[in-house]
């Protein structure tokens, strides 16, 4: 009788243990994800929010368009923080990264400026997310210099605006920025570092289908996000790419993301910069096979 209550009393031990640390990995860690058709939002922003809800997403990237009204945002994002999702505008082009790509980063941050003197706390962006991609500038072969420099001078300037603005700025990184290095009037060193010093937080775009190549593939940024104290979560895709099936997990399907990246945050975990993992994107990840 004595050897049963023990037993019992272990197992009761061991489930208080158990729900004591499910909240704590709650609390930290992030689920993300891109979407990249606002008009969407004009009639079927519930059942986007829905999957969402469903996939307990706590932070989507929005893309700006100026033609979308203004309501349409605010009516989603008032719906998205009452779910505890936060709502980050996205925007960015390679050509961001041209002599005068500058003026398409000030009309995102115009337009940002007055929506937020416009909306309520529940209504308010978290943040900006930059994603730029100036490796695909027709430039950057020939000129990789003078890109790599219009390119530290945008994000110097989003970093500017955002904190006037009190909100957030964070950028999406190839995961290869950290082979890359610059020596210019912002000094010297790696492009990934120099970017995870002047933003919040950074997402890697760590696209492959396999735990340890993802791993791999976000190591340097996790060991730099963790002397920086700053955040670096971790993307995957699930669209259907020309540039090879090892870059998606569109043929293998969600369980088998699901399963790869479980594996990963088994690798990763360790780093107190690790944030959670970002799904590219909303609209390929509705249409994912199980």
């Amino acid at each position: 009788m004595k050897k049963t209550i023990g037993s019992a009393l272990l197992l009761l031990m061991m489930g208080v243990i158990c729900s004591m640390a499910v909240p704590a990995k709650a609390e930290t860690f992030e689920k993300a994800t891109w979407l990249w058709n606002p008009w969407s939002l004009i009639d079927g922003s519930q059942e986007t929010l829905d999957f969402l809800s469903d996939k307990q997403v706590t932070k989507v990237y929005v893309q700006i368009d100026r033609d979308v009204s203004a309501d349409v945002y605010r009516a989603f994002i008032t719906d998205a923080t009452a779910r505890g999702i936060d709502v980050y505008a996205l925007d960015g082009a390679p050509d961001w990264a041209a002599p005068k790509g500058y003026l398409q980063l000030r009309q995102l941050l115009g337009w940002v400026e007055q929506y937020q003197e416009s909306s309520s706390g529940e209504a308010a962006f978290k943040g900006v997310h930059l994603d730029v991609e100036p490796y695909l500038y027709s430039a950057w072969n020939k000129k990789r210099g003078t890109v790599i420099k219009a390119y530290q001078s945008l994000v110097t300037e989003a970093s500017v605006k955002t904190k006037q603005l009190d909100i957030r700025l964070e950028a999406d990184l190839p995961f290869w920025f950290d082979e890359i290095k610059y020596n210019n009037s912002y000094g010297a060193g790696l492009l990934s570092d120099w970017v995870q010093k002047q933003t919040d937080g950074i997402t890697i775009m760590a696209y492959r289908d396999t735990s340890a190549l993802i791993a791999a593939f976000s190591l340097h940024e996790l060991a730099v996000g963790e002397k920086l104290s700053k955040p670096v979560t971790i993307g995957v895709e699930t669209g259907d790419t020309d540039e090879g099936d090892y870059l998606s997990f569109y043929q293998e399907g969600e369980a088998v993301m699901d399963r790869e990246l479980d594996k990963v945050y088994e690798q990763v975990q360790g780093y107190s910069s690790f944030k959670g993992f970002a799904i590219h994107h909303t609209e390929s990840w509705k249409s994912l096979q199980p």
